[in-house]
């Protein structure tokens, strides 16, 4: 978790921005409050890709495969506005390490080790 930058809204959406969670092709991810203090990972998209209709089309293909997702660990999608002039996605926060983190400290996980690696299919 990083501090906000200067430049970086203060809201987006109902969400006061807390901090930033870290960044993608597409978008900046940051730590949001909602009004009800919530917390929630907020995805914005990067201001160069929002005049992009491809851009566009492709965020909110990803809003909608996200809103599918139901699971234990994975983060809910609880807010959106995909057609915002800069669009964003808010998932419930779920704290813990980055994936880097955790692979720094703990050192890759073995196929054995990933839950539910057995129902998992290898892709070519």
């Amino acid at each position: 978790m990083e501090p906000l930058r200067e430049g970086d809204p203060a809201r987006i959406g109902p969400y006061r921005l807390i901090a930033r969670l870290g960044a993608g092709a597409m978008g900046q991810v940051y730590l949001g409050e909602d009004p009800n203090g919530r917390k929630a990972a907020v995805k914005l998209l990067n201001p160069e890709l929002a005049d992009s209709p491809e851009y566009r089309e492709r965020f909110a293909r990803e809003f909608e495969a996200a809103r599918r997702v139901a699971g234990d660990r994975t983060g809910q999608v609880v807010d959106a506005d995909p057609e915002a002039e800069r669009p964003w996605l808010a998932t419930a926060y779920v704290p813990g390490p980055t994936l880097r983190e955790f692979v720094v400290r703990e050192g890759p996980w073995t196929r054995p080790a990933v839950p539910h690696s057995e129902r998992a299919s290898p892709r070519a």
